[in-house]
């Protein structure tokens, strides 16, 4: 259920006229993968450059359609974790909620694009069973919602269920991940803060931002009240080929987030799902640009340079 205050905001807003004006449009990639843009994001894009690192992120690409042998439908091993409809539990200490399947954007790069949703859903009537698997595991101190875009859901049914984490006195932290502040931040309403504000778990909000062009001045409030609600807010990246794939760039986000009051998390080497080579980095490349980062920024601001290996206890450190 979205939130009826920004629905209109989150529907799709793309002009296809356009579209076919770009070399490496494709409709037959975006049968594949839905193309989806908020307004607020389509704002930010220069749509008159075919390169804007923000419509490329956007855009299905012809290179989409280039079956590549290492690139899979499940390359960070999420099914293998699952545990029950919506449980992904992998890591020691937390476990991940998929609360839902949508997105208010559709990133052409996205690990679970080709996510079988439909079957791995905690969806609202199938919260008791995430609960129950939550309390028979008492070392879960962590709740991670995930999806999708948790966000996606209206403030009514997001208290439901943390209202349910509560009663859980293991649980000590919530983690939210979610694009939404960043491509939607309406989405962030008094009611929302509100429902924030009210959690008496430690709360971390990761969000998702791969370039400076993606936060504008309008962000400043949203963020402001983020942080009067006691959330640690962090950010999470995907390193892009022709996006943000040199130091520059990637100085220039860390330090627009922390304008913000967002602190560099991760800096994903891109998790290797079908359709997405085109935005591959060479490893070599990727820990030679970490490098620089740790010459150009203070150590705080420097993300980490992390792959995830299915099957691992953690992310692995490139650098």
């Amino acid at each position: 259920m979205i939130n009826s205050t920004w629905r209109e905001s989150s529907k799709n807003h793309v002009n296809h006229e356009q579209l076919n004006n770009y070399t490496n449009y494709n409709k037959k990639s975006e049968a594949l993968f839905r193309l989806h843009i908020p307004e607020f994001f389509k704002k930010q894009i220069d749509f008159s450059n075919e390169n804007d690192p923000l419509l490329l992120q956007v855009l299905p690409h012809n290179k989409e359609l280039i079956p590549h042998a290492n690139y899979i439908n499940d390359p960070v091993g999420d099914l293998v974790a699952r545990q029950n409809k919506g449980v992904i539990h992998k890591y020691k200490g937390r476990v991940l909620l998929i609360t839902t399947g949508a997105c208010a954007i559709n990133c052409r790069y996205c690990f679970r694009r080709v996510f079988p949703y439909s079957h791995n859903n905690a969806s609202s009537q199938d919260w008791q069973s995430s609960i129950d698997y939550i309390k028979d595991n008492p070392d879960i101190q962590e709740v991670i919602l995930s999806g999708g875009d948790p966000l996606m859901l209206s403030t009514k049914i997001l208290n439901k269920l943390t209202d349910k984490l509560a009663e859980l006195s293991h649980i000590k932290t919530l983690r939210i991940h979610t694009r939404i502040p960043i491509v939607a931040p309406n989405r962030i309403t008094k009611n929302f803060l509100s429902w924030l504000s009210e959690i008496q778990l430690k709360k971390v909000m990761v969000l998702h931002c791969n370039h400076a062009n993606e936060l504008s001045n309008k962000h400043h409030n949203i963020f402001n009240n983020l942080k009067k609600t006691s959330t640690q807010l962090l950010n999470q990246s995907v390193l892009l080929k022709n996006i943000n794939d040199d130091a520059a760039t990637l100085i220039a986000l860390s330090q627009r987030l922390f304008d913000f009051g967002i602190l560099p998390y991760y800096l994903h080497q891109l998790d290797k799902v079908k359709s997405t080579k085109h935005f591959r980095v060479k490893n070599s490349k990727a820990i030679k640009l970490s490098k620089k980062l740790r010459q150009g920024l203070p150590g705080y601001l420097v993300p980490k340079l992390v792959t995830e290996i299915a099957g691992k206890k953690s992310k692995t450190l490139l650098f």
